[in-house]
């Protein structure tokens, strides 16, 4: 069956994914196949598929990080190109969702850019979306076609239980991520802190209070994302003030922006832990930050998608192996 659904399918990777597109298709055990991608002097971008497509179900990995733009339009344009060429699907492997945060209306005047964005990859030809960690769960209605919205929790969770961290908190560094942090705890058995946090303006935020325990803990701060680290380099430095010992950072998506390198590198943090559903450049690189790979669970999905199975109960067998592995190392 499986051998079938190679023959049947193919795998591209754009400019945004390529390492981390390499590192699926070696576990898959399938080729990526060859992008011709030409950019013009006056920033257009040509991109022509090297193999026929025509009636296979074709996987593109595609990140839509920084430059953010210029990724969504290659993206756009080789959908596109697939599409005239007559391929029977198009599943648009997108670890990291750009445009994600605007996400509704705050102010009047203001754009739904992550519902243009969804519009524009369907109109472009995409049947499907594989993400991992929408920034807002409601994402997944702004789309008329499946979507799976991974969680690269359960990445960091395997990681984790590997270190066999005693006497732990999870803390949520705002609301928004108490959901994200309770399932952590859950699985680790740990108790769960807030950070009351008030934001200011785009990524400025200002620390109001701690709800819940975190002296004497060892600290893991877990979050969706780092932007330029500030909310989170807050978060750790107010619960080390307070008398935390150890103390993780932890996301699914390192955007690392601006000064965040820096941050992180001088924060209280023991260790900075994300994964690679963006790929993180040598400048962006640092002594205390550690890069996890999705590479193994995307694979495994990318195998049930392609044999028309479950991936609920993949994501069964995932948490029933990291418990596995808390009980192992614990």
């Amino acid at each position: 069956m499986i051998n079938h659904c190679k023959k049947e399918s193919v795998l591209f990777a754009l400019s945004a994914s390529e390492e981390l597109a390499s590192k699926t298709a070696k576990i898959i055990e399938m080729p990526l196949s060859k992008v011709k991608i030409t950019k013009f002097a006056d920033g257009e971008v040509l991109t022509v598929a090297a193999d026929s497509v025509r009636n296979k179900d074709v996987y593109v990995f595609q990140s839509t990080n920084k430059p953010v733009n210029d990724n969504l339009m290659e993206l756009l344009i080789f959908m596109d190109a697939l599409k005239r060429a007559g391929a029977s699907s198009i599943n648009v492997i997108n670890p990291y969702y750009g445009y994600a945060r605007q996400d509704r209306k705050v102010h009047g005047r203001q754009p739904i850019t992550a519902r243009l964005v969804a519009n524009l990859l369907e109109t472009a030809g995409a049947t499907r979306l594989i993400t991992f960690d929408f920034h807002s769960p409601q994402i997944q209605g702004f789309f008329n076609m499946p979507v799976d919205d991974l969680k690269g929790l359960f990445v960091l969770m395997e990681y984790f239980a590997k270190k066999s961290i005693k006497n732990l908190v999870i803390v949520a560094p705002d609301q928004g991520g108490v959901s994200r942090a309770r399932i952590l705890a859950d699985i680790f058995d740990a108790k769960v802190a807030v950070i009351d946090k008030r934001r200011n303006g785009p990524n400025q935020s200002e620390i109001m209070g701690i709800l819940g325990e975190v002296k004497g803990y060892n600290c893991i701060i877990i979050d969706d994302m780092i932007d330029t680290a500030g909310t989170i380099v807050k978060a750790a430095e107010k619960i080390k003030e307070i008398g935390a010992e150890d103390i993780y950072i932890a996301a699914v998506h390192g955007v690392l922006s601006g000064p965040a390198k820096e941050r992180l590198s001088n924060s209280p943090a023991t260790e900075v832990v994300i994964t690679d559903t963006i790929a993180v450049s040598k400048e962006q690189k640092f002594d205390k930050l550690n890069i996890v790979s999705v590479a193994p669970f995307l694979a495994k999905t990318i195998k049930v998608t392609m044999e028309n199975k479950s991936i609920s109960k993949e994501y069964e067998l995932i948490i029933e192996e990291i418990k596995e592995s808390i009980k192992k190392h614990g």
